[in-house]
């Protein structure tokens, strides 16, 4: 196998790099982005029925 030549090396470095970031980043944004399951019970509750209405 040829060497290759330090720029084309270099390129090549930069343009995975930079595309395992954008990969990291949209990976990112989709964990954030994505909403739980969760019940939609109040924590707290007030009984109203028969207090001298």
């Amino acid at each position: 196998m040829p060497r290759l030549p330090r720029l084309y090396a270099a390129a090549l470095t930069v343009a995975v790099a930079a595309l395992l970031a954008v990969g990291a980043a949209l990976g990112i944004v989709a964990l954030l982005e994505a909403t739980p399951a969760q019940p939609n019970t109040p924590l707290i509750t007030y009984e109203t029925a028969g207090r001298g209405q």
